[in-house]
């Protein structure tokens, strides 16, 4: 049974920065892809950011040069750290494990809110 808690959201002015903390509880951390979606309102769930097992990331065109994915498989956690937010960034980010059999496992989300 896989489970991912994240935490690290809430309100930030724009111009700001977050970072964002995903700890999983699972079997060989090492072998999965992580990745950070989010959610706005009425919309779509998309792709912020994934790390893969092998370390190699990539980005949503939106946040590139401004998020930073980063995990340490010794401690079963992943980070997404969040600088010059905007305003469309806010949404509920949630935290994803891919396994090697490609089945998909999802957090509780948190909410991150941009606003002056």
């Amino acid at each position: 049974q896989v489970r991912l808690v994240e935490s690290g959201g809430g309100l930030v002015q724009p111009g700001g920065s977050l970072r964002l903390s995903c700890t999983a509880s699972l079997n060989i951390f090492s072998m999965y892809d992580m990745s950070w979606f989010r959610q706005q309102p009425g919309k779509q769930r998309e792709l912020v950011a994934t790390i893969a097992r092998g370390g190699s990331t990539n980005y949503a065109t939106s946040v590139k040069g401004r998020f930073t994915i980063s995990r340490d498989n010794a401690k079963n956690m992943v980070w997404l750290q969040m600088n010059s937010l905007k305003p469309e960034d806010t949404a509920v980010y949630y935290c994803n494990a891919r396994s090697p059999s490609r089945f998909d496992s999802w957090g509780q989300g948190t909410q991150v809110t941009v606003s002056s």
